[in-house]
């Protein structure tokens, strides 16, 4: 598989290099598109710096043991838990919108003839790179605003989502050019992305139930209604994503242009961010 820094422009003899190039005028449109997404997270980078509270604090904790010592004698253990760092939530929700306005960046300046090229091809890894670090920052924030706040449990989380984006771009590296040619789409690439994908949700909903399930929990203390809005929104959110890979290689209507299915996916990605950024700050990071 050839990572995205590879030169396009070498692959003369490669089967992706005789893919048509993008019309002009669509080239035009995805480099506006890029230009403004680039502003629209950045200026939401910077807005949510400078307004957000730095009061609420991210510090996930590592589970351990530690020795019970009787008398100068060591009588066994007891659960134990370790800080290993604490940052500004603000900082984390903030850092997304930041990897988005680099990524679209780079696709409307700095890389754009290769970004267009894989896209003629009917790939992008750019897009599934800058997913693997801003969507797998999101579900951890997710997860932690809903009280797995266990280093470890982050930790896998983190893996299983960022393997479901990878799934993503195997999934497009393995189909590129059969929808063309006619051949059978490939769907094994989806279908493990969508298991892997699925286990980080598992998790944040078995923990909000079973908080919720406790018996003899006071009213005040339940689960802020705006963390249910957050995790409800965001899975539509995620799942869309999915529903978008399905019309593009069930080619049904407008999507059968893959161009069309970029777009759509910018637009996804500006909606779901925005969404869990604003929805935390009026929870929790407003001054």
């Amino acid at each position: 598989m050839t990572t995205f820094a590879g030169d396009v422009g070498d692959r003369a003899n490669d089967g992706g290099a005789s893919a048509t190039p993008i019309p002009e005028a669509k080239s035009r449109s995805l480099r506006r598109w890029n230009r403004f997404l680039t502003f629209a997270h950045g200026a939401q980078f910077l807005a949510m710096i400078a307004i957000s509270s730095t009061a609420r604090v991210f510090e996930p904790i590592v589970p351990t043991v530690k020795p019970i010592i009787e008398n100068g004698q060591f009588t066994g253990i007891e659960p134990s838990s370790v800080t290993l760092f604490s940052i500004p939530l603000a900082y984390v929700i903030a850092s997304f919108l930041l990897m988005s306005a680099i990524a679209h960046a780079s696709a409307g300046w700095l890389v754009r003839g290769r970004y267009e090229a894989y896209l003629a091809r009917g790939i992008n890894p750019l897009r599934w790179i800058e997913y693997s670090f801003s969507s797998t920052v999101m579900i951890i924030a997710i997860a932690y605003i809903s009280y797995i706040t266990d280093l470890p449990a982050l930790v896998a989380i983190a893996g299983a989502n960022v393997a479901m984006i990878l799934f993503g771009w195997s999934m497009e590296a393995a189909n590129e050019g059969r929808l063309e040619t006619g051949q059978k789409v490939d769907w094994k690439h989806f279908i493990f992305g969508c298991i892997a994908g699925i286990a980080p949700w598992i998790g944040i909903f078995s923990i909000v139930w079973a908080y919720s399930a406790q018996e003899g929990l006071p009213a005040d203390a339940g689960i802020p209604a705006f963390v249910y809005v957050i995790i409800a929104s965001l899975f539509v959110a995620f799942n869309i994503f999915a529903i978008t890979m399905i019309l593009q290689y069930r080619k049904v209507g407008r999507w059968s242009d893959y161009l069309y299915g970029e777009k759509t996916y910018m637009i996804l990605s500006l909606v779901a961010k925005s969404l869990l950024a604003w929805q935390v700050w009026s929870g929790t990071l407003q001054p």
